[in-house]
């Protein structure tokens, strides 16, 4: 269970980095109202108020982070943008993901 929620903890900021940056390139990019940009603006406030949750330090919180969202930035390109991932990207993703495990979960000494 002390596993489920430093993830959540990734996903949830990851969701409210990847979301804010969306709406504002969906206000400054597709000339969307200016209201989506604000609540992207907002978003991206939240990501960095939520990501102080976590109970790792700022370099590890940060580093592991990258990886997160990477990987969640590919599916939310996949799931909203069409991007369709090749075996390259999948496994690039499944590198990264092995690479979180062990800066995260690896028990130190």
């Amino acid at each position: 269970m002390s596993y489920l929620q430093p993830l959540a903890l990734f996903v949830l900021a990851g969701l409210c980095e990847i979301g804010g940056g969306y709406l504002m390139w969906q206000w400054l990019k597709a000339d969307r109202p200016g209201w989506t940009g604000l609540l992207g603006a907002l978003l991206l406030v939240v990501y960095g108020w939520v990501a102080t949750w976590q109970p790792t330090s700022f370099g590890k919180t940060y580093a592991v982070y990258g990886g997160v969202f990477v990987l969640m930035s590919v599916g939310w390109a996949w799931y909203f943008d069409g991007f369709r991932p090749d075996r390259f990207d999948v496994l690039g993703g499944a590198i990264m993901l092995l690479g979180l495990g062990v800066i995260l979960f690896w028990p130190r000494s």
